[in-house]
């Protein structure tokens, strides 16, 4: 995460605690309660519909979400190659790339 992006991330939870937590809790509701999929299975969509947006600060997060839910850098990287039919072969590489510059030089992630 680049540093303007931090910044600007602890400016908004600091200056707009309320709106910020209230977004916090939403989202946390929908993750936790919105239905019957588990834990993995939805932080690798999570991973995919970042990657398909091309969210780059959401899909770092994303990605090492998934990781933490005991997916796989296999399973993580599958998650992105399905943006491509769907989303566009661009989007899917750009995923990729994150992902490697994600965990490529950290080999605690590795499988």
């Amino acid at each position: 995460m680049t540093n303007k992006k931090m910044e600007n991330f602890i400016y908004m939870k600091a200056m707009h605690t309320d709106v910020y937590k209230a977004y916090e809790s939403f989202g946390q509701a929908v993750h936790e309660k919105g239905g019957p999929i588990d834990e993995k299975n939805r932080w690798l969509i999570k991973v995919a519909i970042s990657a398909s947006q091309q969210y780059p600060f959401a899909l770092r997060t994303h990605i090492h979400k998934a990781l933490s839910a005991g997916c796989t850098r296999r399973e993580v990287e599958h998650a992105i190659l399905l943006v491509a039919p769907t989303a566009g072969f661009p989007k899917a590489m750009e995923g990729l790339m994150i992902l490697r510059d994600e965990l490529d030089n950290d080999a605690s992630e590795e499988e």
